[in-house]
């Protein structure tokens, strides 16, 4: 009901101290923790069940136990581990043994084996020459004798043969002293390098690997260690729970939870350096600037405790499914000298104080009456009803500020929207942006914005679907690019496009590349005089407008039908 017979609530309008404050929730929690998180790897993808656990609140000293982790699995994979390990380390011991071999194996043949083989063929060289020079000796006397006439030619012929034996003879040891010497010996030697060298790279390979068994093995025992989570710092332990978006618990920390590497499972707050986050509604967010004083009230303490902004975070906090389009943004106030009875955890009511006034003009909030965002108050002048419009100021939950429009004791009506019969509001021209949005319809698109235009914008010709003339400086509506453009603009671009000589007119040879301009060219030439400049073509596009009901626009430019468009 906007008129009432009862006599208005009056409020007398005061002038003193004024507190603009912001009320939040928020949530006690310490600046400094330690987190202690699981360093302990997941096999097969899979976390690490908790054994047993700490109770929360707790308060440890540094490097007593928190939590035990299962480490069963690990502890078998250690036993396999050491398995691999002893293979690893007997691997090294027989490359070892083949390496000695090898160098051994060298080392015989060179004084054993070639040293034996040498002077056996030396002595079958000796041999052969002393059976040579026997033969010739031999040869020789036949020949005396055979020449006194006592021997006969064919015992010559059994002497000559021996001769050419025994050099026979000679000639093949000392050939396989030369093998031996240049071929034979340097052959081995590749194969005894190349057996040493292979057993020394198997040797190698070995260690690495006995190297890579080891730290696995070290590495396991790490993570055996690690299941046994120790504080390492003095403190309270607090459990690091962690809860859904849909307000259920997403991570408890119990005996029989799982948790994953690098999964914060405790805290351990400082208790010295303790703050309140709060989330703030983003309609206020603007108005909290770091430094701000602030009231903390805590069920748990008796007195108010003081503190201040410290930071403001620039975005918005996760959304809640119930409440996922309410944006939040968290708030840290740090507490100044904290009592030992506060916990993290515990729930404080904060009083940002935006702005202090030591003297303000003000009033109750539901005294002001807003209508197309001007400000009245009624106010009780002796007997008659005066209607005030007021600028406001500074305004918190309760109370606003005024900066002009009434003066302290002044008497105003509470909840004027029920004595609208006792107001004289008066006509109030309604701001309308629409002139400002024909002016900018009418301006020509930036080239980059154009560049970035609707679906095809520049495609075909000077704007395709979308763009700067095309299909809806005619066709169809829709979201488009350029739209809206004006005849003179979309000339200027033709213009500019097809313009190759800078003369500025078209003829018939710079538009003969387009066939919609080539075929209209003669409609756009007024004069006839085999050009078109600017002033022809601009006439001859609007003519085509009109005749069609055509828009300039690209879809969405408002074009009511197929216009002229552009060319291609």
């Amino acid at each position: 009901n906007l008129e009432s017979s009862s006599e208005p609530m009056l409020h007398a309008v005061t002038d003193g101290p004024f507190d603009h404050i912001v009320l939040e929730q928020g949530e006690i929690e310490s600046s400094s923790n330690n987190e202690v998180k699981c360093e302990v790897k997941g096999r097969g993808g899979s976390g690490t069940p908790i054994l047993t656990v700490i109770p929360e609140g707790t308060l440890v000293k540094k490097g007593e136990t928190l939590c035990q982790l299962d480490s069963s699995a690990l502890e078998q994979e250690a036993k396999n581990q050491r398995i691999v390990v002893s293979t690893a380390e007997s691997a090294v011991i027989s490359s070892e043994a083949a390496v000695n071999k090898a160098v051994i194996a060298r080392q015989e043949y060179l004084d054993g084996t070639f040293l034996t083989e040498r002077k056996s063929i030396l002595s079958e060289i000796a041999v052969a020459q002393q059976s040579l020079r026997k033969a010739e000796l031999s040869l020789e006397s036949a020949e005396r004798l055979a020449a006194k006439g006592t021997l006969k030619p064919l015992q010559i012929e059994a002497e000559q043969f021996s001769v050419e034996n025994a050099k026979s003879t000679l000639e093949s040891a000392q050939a396989r002293l030369r093998v031996l010497d240049e071929l034979t010996k340097a052959k081995m030697l590749v194969q005894f390098d190349a057996d040493i060298e292979t057993t020394r790279a198997k040797l190698e390979s070995d260690k690495n690997t006995l190297v890579e068994e080891k730290n696995k093995l070290e590495e396991i025992q790490g993570q055996i260690k690690a299941c046994t989570i120790k504080a390492p710092a003095d403190g309270q332990v607090v459990y690091a729970n962690k809860s859904s978006g849909r307000g259920g618990s997403e991570f408890i920390v119990e005996a029989g939870a799982v948790v994953r590497e690098q999964q914060t499972i405790f805290l351990l707050p400082d208790p010295t350096r303790m703050q309140v986050k709060a989330k703030i509604n983003e309609s206020r967010i603007s108005l909290i600037r770091e430094g701000m004083p602030v009231k903390i009230r805590v069920n748990a303490v008796e007195n108010e405790l003081l503190g201040r902004v410290i930071k403001v975070n620039k975005y918005a906090e996760p959304g809640n499914w119930w409440g996922s389009n309410v944006k939040e943004y968290a708030t840290f106030i740090q507490i100044v000298e904290p009592p030992e009875t506060i916990r993290t955890g515990m729930t404080a009511e904060v009083r940002i104080f935006v702005e202090q006034i030591d003297k303000a003009v003000q009033i109750p909030v539901h005294a002001v009456y807003e209508t197309k965002r001007h400000h009245f108050v009624l106010v009780r002048d002796g007997a008659k009803w005066d209607t005030r419009e007021i600028k406001i100021g500074a305004t918190n939950d309760k109370f606003v500020t005024v900066k002009e429009g009434v003066s302290a004791n002044d008497n105003v009506v509470l909840d004027p929207r029920n004595h609208l019969d006792k107001m004289d509001i008066p006509e109030i021209q309604e701001e309308d942006d629409r002139s400002k949005l024909v002016a900018m319809s009418n301006e020509p698109m930036p080239k980059s914005a154009a560049s970035a235009g609707g679906p095809g914008a520049g495609a075909p010709g000077a704007g395709g679907p979308g763009g700067a003339g095309g299909p809806g400086a005619g066709a169809r509506g829709g979201a488009g690019g350029a739209g809206g453009m004006n005849p003179d603009a979309i000339v200027g671009m033709i213009m500019q496009r097809m313009d190759t000589n800078t003369d500025g007119s078209l003829s018939q040879e710079e538009v003969a590349a387009d066939e919609r301009m080539k075929s209209s060219f003669s409609d756009y030439d007024a004069n006839k005089d085999g050009k078109v400049d600017r002033a022809e073509l601009a006439a001859g596009f609007k003519k085509r407008m009109a005749a069609m009901g055509g828009g300039a626009g690209g879809p969405g430019g408002g074009g009511a039908g197929r216009g002229p468009g552009a060319p291609n």
